[in-house]
């Protein structure tokens, strides 16, 4: 194989109470990546369509992932790469995690598989770094594992799949608007008191046994975020009357999107996720505040071979 072309999802990292340590992919929103083995060994960005990214392999995060993969296994060609952005970064949806991860996918194929999932979310973190400073597992291993997943631990790395119900439909918003993941982790507060991490690690346990058992209700009733949330939610325009409107019509939960300022909602079926769709456009339609949204199942297989 001398050519392949990926898809890579768009994730909804946190899911309100696992702040840095649960995400999940979306079946629908991603970008599309096209890598080419060459003779050089070294690495190229020829193309870039759908946002304003660096071509410089330092300093753009699939650069940085593939140069690291291409040294560490010894390989004995280079890449051409080629960036096709459908979601806009600085979203809330992993659009740095989406180029990272859909690259460790795409070059571990071309040198036969040779590392494992947790290896590739390793090399995809190191993106994460270039992006925003910091070594982030949730959203590249959604990308990566696809599905629901906790990052149990960081040190050392261990990545845990989570079974989903089959018709568990998420509902995005994105405000047009951007929101720097490095900003949005500096309102966060560094220390919290014994009642809120109790609580928050009470919905953690209480999200990850709805999943399991398929108890929608419990899955709503889990989706509370007592730690990043409060603080956040100030820098995302209309946030609490879009959470409202979509709990309002049905919607198990809603929440900030990764560092925002896109906000997701669950729901138990398509039907619903579609008027939690039509709820949160009314709140932003006279906003005068551009803004995208979407419905999607979240995806089992995460990137996939196009």
């Amino acid at each position: 194989m001398n050519q392949i072309k990926v898809f890579s999802p768009a994730t909804v990292a946190n899911v309100s109470c696992g702040y840095d340590a649960m995400g999940f992919a979306l079946e629908t929103l991603g970008d599309e990546m096209i890598f080419t083995k060459t003779n050089t060994k070294e690495v190229v960005i020829s193309k870039i369509e759908g946002a304003n990214l660096p071509y410089e392999v330092h300093k753009n995060v699939a650069g940085v992932v593939a140069k690291l993969m291409l040294k560490e296994s010894n390989a004995n060609f280079g890449l051409d790469i080629q960036i096709f952005k459908n979601f806009k970064p600085g979203s809330g949806l992993g659009s740095s995690a989406a180029s990272a991860s859909g690259t460790a996918f795409a070059v571990n194929t071309l040198l036969n598989n040779k590392y494992s999932n947790l290896e590739l979310t390793q090399f995809a973190m190191q993106g994460e770094v270039a992006a925003c400073g910091s070594a982030i597992a949730d959203n590249v291993a959604a990308a990566i594992y696809g599905g629901f997943i906790l990052v149990r631990s960081y040190e050392p790395l261990d990545i845990v799949s989570i079974p989903i119900p089959t018709n568990l439909i998420a509902t995005i918003i994105h405000p047009q608007i951007e929101i720097k993941t490095e900003d949005a982790r500096k309102v966060v507060p560094k220390q919290i008191d014994t009642n809120t991490a109790i609580a928050q690690w009470a919905n953690v346990g209480g999200l990850i046994s709805g999943l399991y058992s398929k108890d929608f209700d419990l899955i709503g009733r889990s989706l509370v975020d007592l730690v990043a949330e409060p603080n956040r939610k100030a820098l995302i325009p209309l946030f609490d009357d879009v959470k409202h409107v979509a709990i309002s019509v049905g919607a198990l939960g809603a929440g900030i999107s990764g560092s925002g300022p896109s906000i997701f909602a669950l729901s138990k079926n398509l039907e619903t996720a579609k008027k939690v769709e039509v709820a949160m456009d009314t709140v932003y339609k006279n906003s005068g505040i551009d803004y995208s949204t979407y419905v999607s199942h979240i995806s089992k297989t995460g990137i996939r071979i196009l």
